[in-house]
């Protein structure tokens, strides 16, 4: 039974074998998920610069999928025989973008927009192929428990928020402000797996 999983899984993949993958992003993250499930893929970061007017878009998804389409189709430039992922997330809370902190400040008050309440984690994707092009974002909701003072100065002298958005990680140390999710937790940690496998079987199948 263990090997016919095993094979199962392997023959799952096969479709890829033929495609170089490029994931233009240099997050560790979204390579570890990608590599936890099996699947290789090549990392170029993307040189887009991630300054979209946030106010010309209608809503949050649709500037998260903007930004990762800009960095699939900036790396797609160079390398046009390649399949491209591209990806960025945000939190949201209040109708307001919380990206990456700016600096420590900027992390506190970000945690404490964030603490004892609810918000949505959002991250866009886009696939790139030649002259294909998918583009899709998935939302989770995350409750926080009450953060003190405390915890907070503590947890920003970690450093672990600064290169997070919204100021934490589910994976690291963040995992102790989380009371519960709805939806995917991949997603949270920045690549929504199970999604981005489908829809790159769409495409390349």
């Amino acid at each position: 039974l263990l090997y016919t999983i095993k094979f199962e899984l392997m023959n799952s993949h096969a479709f890829l074998a033929q495609y170089r993958l490029i994931l233009a992003s240099a997050s560790p993250r979204r390579r570890t998920i990608l590599e936890q499930v099996g699947v290789s893929v090549e990392i170029i970061p993307s040189k887009f610069e991630e300054n979209l007017p946030k106010a010309s878009y209608p809503s949050p998804a649709e500037y998260v999928t903007a930004t990762a389409r800009g960095k699939a189709c900036d790396v797609l430039a160079e390398h046009q025989d390649s399949v491209v992922i591209g990806a960025d997330t945000v939190v949201v809370i209040d109708g307001k973008i919380l990206e990456k902190p700016r600096d420590e400040q900027c992390a506190r008050d970000m945690l404490r927009d964030l603490s004892g309440r609810k918000h949505h984690v959002i991250t866009g994707v886009c696939l790139c192929y030649k002259e294909q092009q998918v583009t899709f974002h998935v939302v989770s909701q995350v409750k926080v428990v009450e953060l003190s003072e405390e915890f907070i100065d503590w947890y920003v002298g970690t450093g672990e928020p600064m290169d997070k958005a919204g100021a934490f990680g589910i994976q690291g140390k963040g995992a102790l402000i989380v009371e519960r999710i709805e939806g995917c937790y991949f997603n949270v940690m920045g690549l929504p797996i199970q999604r981005l496998y489908t829809e790159l079987e769409r495409l390349l199948k």
